[in-house]
């Protein structure tokens, strides 16, 4: 089955509580969907709605535009990749890999073009040499390969992601998220619904963000359209690190504390109040415009970096500057500033773009 994934007002509940309410969302063919949020937000419920693992108690699901929701998993032609692997511990690699292949019933798979489609998958995911091994004879990654190996050999339109990679350490991750990435780039036809609560993973893979909290869709969009101009609060704070300071809109600008700030109000009404969003990485240290003075907290060497922690007007404001040759001590008084085109203001009905 092919093509893209559209979720109709899908609604979950257990024993009447809700875990996932109206989801409304549309996965383009060929897209990679991230759906990002923390534990308990509804994303998880989502993919295995889409997986068939459990039924909407409302809504439906849409693959390929065909309706499945009242389809088992196994007639959905998808492939899925779990957080543990779920790799059988007494096959070969390569009988994992064909596991999925020689349980389909209809049409059943020509045992010649089985052995074909699992090397083509032990190669894509550059396993070729390890087909005979164990499970227990490979590092955490390359289980992850291989399971993404067995997800990949039905050759599914939809593959769904749930959470990959965290059970990886941080130097396999980051070599898993250029090995997906290179995947996605060779297989441009799959839609890939990638459920993550690592805002990296999201930013990096995923050609659109679907951000959920409370078991609703907050945001979707673009990771440069989330995360230059968010819509509110938590998706501000939820993809990437922000500041968020509140302020009360003025004719030209923002007041904050003692001062006033130099920012886009378009749209905004004078005397609302509002919150102001700047990413940390986009705050300097010293003289310049939107000048912003308080005491440091707190400074992380962060080996390129230093990470400034500064109490402004009873606000804590974070500025990530390059590493810095003579860092400011604990305590010590210093001046922050943005320039007004690095901030945005969250508030109803003002624009973002």
């Amino acid at each position: 089955m092919s093509g893209g994934i559209r979720f109709d007002s899908v609604t979950v509940a257990y024993d009447g509580n809700v875990v996932l309410d109206s989801l409304d969302l549309t996965v383009e063919p060929g897209e990679v969907m991230a759906l990002l949020g923390p534990s308990g937000s509804g994303k998880t419920t989502a993919l295995r709605a889409v997986a068939g693992f459990v039924r909407p108690a409302s809504g439906r699901v849409f693959l390929g535009g065909r309706d499945v929701t009242g389809l088992p998993p196994y007639a959905r032609g998808i492939g899925m990749v779990v957080q543990q692997y779920a790799l059988f511990p007494h096959m070969r690699v390569e009988e994992n890999v064909a596991f999925g292949l020689k349980a389909r019933k209809s049409p059943k798979v020509p045992r010649a073009e089985i052995r074909t489609r699992v090397a083509e998958a032990l190669e894509m995911t550059g396993m070729a040499g390890y087909a005979r091994r164990y499970p227990r004879e490979l590092s955490g990654g390359q289980q992850q390969r291989v399971a993404i190996a067995r997800a990949l050999a039905i050759r599914p339109g939809v593959l769904l992601l749930d959470e990959p990679l965290s059970a990886l350490d941080a130097r396999l991750r980051s070599g898993m998220l250029a090995e997906l990435a290179r995947l996605h780039r060779e297989l441009p036809d799959v839609t890939i619904l990638y459920v993550t609560h690592d805002q990296v993973e999201a930013l990096t893979l995923a050609d659109r963000i679907a951000v959920m909290d409370s078991a609703r869709l907050q945001a979707c969009g673009t990771p440069r359209e989330l995360y230059r101009a968010p819509g509110d609060e938590f998706t501000a704070s939820f993809v990437g690190n922000a500041n968020l300071l509140p302020v009360t809109v003025g004719s030209g600008g923002v007041a904050f504390g003692g001062g006033e700030l130099k920012v886009d109000t378009e749209g905004a009404a004078p005397g609302a109040r509002a919150t102001l969003c700047v990413r940390p990485h986009l705050v300097g240290l010293g003289e310049g415009p939107n000048r912003l003075a308080g005491t440091v907290r707190e400074i992380q060497w962060r080996g390129a970096t230093h990470r400034l922690y500064v109490e402004v007007d009873g606000h804590r404001v974070i500025a990530d500057l390059r590493e810095l040759r003579d860092p400011p001590a604990h305590g010590d008084e210093v001046t922050l500033h943005f320039a007004p085109e690095d901030a945005t203001l969250l508030a109803a009905g003002v624009g973002h773009d």
